[in-house]
């Protein structure tokens, strides 16, 4: 087989994120919403929302917190959620297009004493609504920010996602990515998974000059 046969086979298929306690990279900068995921009960009415940029690692909080099957996605929010436990967490909940369908869910889980996790990229006093009864529970959602991630923890993300992918990347290469990429979780993922399919395409390793293209690439969008 051609190595050209072989860049035609190569495929970008999707992967499905394992989110595990032990896979979660604890840090200063996400300290006070772990603490406040542990205190569900002192919630203000039941109610919290997590906040933070892309790939900060909200995702894999909520649904350590109330479990795979109880996490609910805000873009495909309509009616009532199904949900068994005494938890419910609402994932890119300031996408939600159904205003009516978020208001519910807040009442319902008011009155049936059920603790309600939303997740955002701005606080929900932020968000754009129309409902004047939406736009008033959620001024009064207390709300918990996941800060701008650390030095280790990047490093450690991106050694993380090299080893998830079963990518062998030395630590000098990883040290340049760190050193150009932008400094967020969801860019260093965006250079994993690139390098991935390109590493695949080329049938060859990761190197310098591979690592250098895509982090310009990355830097230039």
């Amino acid at each position: 087989m051609t190595a050209t046969h072989m860049r035609q086979l190569a495929l970008p298929f999707a992967r499905t994120p394992d989110y595990r306690a032990d896979d979660f990279i604890a840090a200063a900068s996400n300290a006070e919403a772990r603490a406040w995921l542990a205190r569900a009960e002192s919630w203000p009415d039941g109610r919290l929302a997590l906040v933070g940029a892309a790939g900060c690692g909200k995702t894999h909080l909520l649904t350590l917190w109330a479990g795979p099957g109880e996490v609910a996605a805000g873009p495909f929010l309509r009616g009532l959620p199904v949900f068994s436990g005494p938890r419910l967490a609402l994932d890119d909940a300031d996408s939600c297009a159904d205003e009516a369908a978020l208001l519910h869910l807040l009442n319902h889980a008011r009155e049936s004493g059920v603790r309600l996790l939303l997740a955002g990229r701005t606080p929900p006093a932020r968000w754009r609504v129309a409902l004047p009864d939406l736009a008033s529970r959620l001024r009064a959602v207390t709300t918990v920010m996941i800060g701008a991630a650390e030095d280790d923890l990047l490093a450690a993300l991106l050694a993380r996602l090299f080893a998830e992918r079963q990518l062998r990347v030395s630590a000098a290469v990883q040290d340049f990515l760190l050193a150009r990429l932008p400094r967020t979780p969801a860019a260093l993922r965006e250079a994993a998974a690139r390098l991935d399919r390109r590493a695949l395409a080329l049938g060859g390793r990761i190197t310098r000059a591979l690592a250098a293209e895509v982090a310009a690439e990355i830097a230039e969008d």
